[in-house]
């Protein structure tokens, strides 16, 4: 085993996406389902999404989510990867965290990210602008706020003040010099885009600035890893998702997961057949082998101290089954 692989975390971020021929229940189900195992092979943390109106994606309120997975499980740090501050109150979210906290404590961690909704129709059902973005950075210093008692309004938010839940943020565009600001640790993707991801990385370090959060950079990379008996096998495991983001990009909307022998039968316009091949591309798949001398190479580059897989597919037994190589390797 490598020395940077070794002294690396690693981390699972399922997104609960749903299957063709399987309910949105099956897919919360799958993630729960999934924890147990996760946290049996020793993985460090598992971590759920929020997405609003998505026809592939169930987990659409993740801290909910995160209650069922963390009364689930006994041991693997449970949280949110992320809720997107733009779409709620700082209060009601501190209180929600706090409320985790308090039942499942020293497991909670508060993933936070700047997105709004996807669409103009979710963001006006959620009351939103595209705009909201832009005042994360505020929203952000609100909430942790309310967990020190800092609120100028004199509201005091129960029972999240005076708790410690750890915060990530979420670094897309401008996420790694608002978690330098903070001083928190930050979450980064994705492998695909190598140098871009580190400039981010280096922004971060070079700006932090310790709080009563983090005395520390902490760096998380996140993306896909695929791993299987043979590359053709990891390979397939990514076709399903690289379809769906193909389909995404030609049809504005995200489907269900196909199966991924369905998607190789289909006959493909030249424009969908270069968003699948992109979304093919860049990935980290292969043997264990393979896979283990790819991740040595990102871990040395990055110096980050977790992974954070993100890696979603039709064949769930088939994902199980990476995540079990995959931590073979530490």
């Amino acid at each position: 085993m490598s020395s940077a692989i070794a002294s690396t975390r690693f981390s699972v971020l399922d997104r609960s996406r749903t299957r063709e021929g399987h309910t949105d229940a099956e897919a919360l189900r799958d993630t729960v389902g999934l924890a147990r195992e996760l946290e049996a092979l020793g993985y460090h943390r598992v971590w759920v999404s929020e997405h609003h109106g998505v026809p592939g994606v169930a987990g659409s309120a993740p801290t909910v989510l995160a209650a069922a997975v963390a009364g689930a499980t006994r041991t693997i740090r449970v949280g949110t990867g992320g809720v997107m501050l733009p779409n709620h109150q700082p209060l009601v979210v501190a209180e929600q965290f706090g409320v985790l906290e308090s039942l499942f404590p020293g497991r909670i961690d508060m993933g936070l990210g700047r997105s709004v909704g996807f669409t103009g129709g979710v963001r006006k059902a959620l009351g939103r602008g595209k705009d909201d973005a832009e005042d994360f950075e505020a929203q952000l210093g609100e909430l942790l706020g309310w967990f020190r008692g800092t609120s100028p309004t004199g509201v005091h938010a129960r029972p999240a003040e005076g708790l410690s839940v750890p915060a990530f943020v979420l670094a897309m565009g401008e996420g790694a010099a608002i978690a330098a600001r903070a001083g928190l640790p930050m979450v980064i993707g994705d492998l695909r885009n190598r140098a871009k991801m580190q400039r981010g990385i280096d922004h971060y370090r070079a700006h932090f600035q310790p709080s009563p959060w983090a005395s520390e950079p902490y760096v998380v990379i996140s993306g896909t890893v695929a791993v299987a008996a043979t590359p053709e096998e990891a390979r397939r495991l990514l076709v399903p998702e690289a379809w769906s983001m193909a389909y995404s990009r030609t049809h504005g909307t995200f489907p269900p997961l196909p199966p991924a022998e369905r998607v190789e039968a289909l006959t493909m316009t030249a424009k969908e057949r270069g968003f699948y091949e992109s979304g093919l591309a860049g990935h980290i798949a292969g043997t264990e082998e393979q896979v283990a001398d790819e991740l040595e190479t990102v871990l040395k580059e990055t110096g980050a101290q977790e992974l954070l897989v993100t890696t979603s597919t039709y064949d769930r037994s088939a994902l199980l089954e990476s995540y079990r190589r995959l931590a073979k390797l530490w």
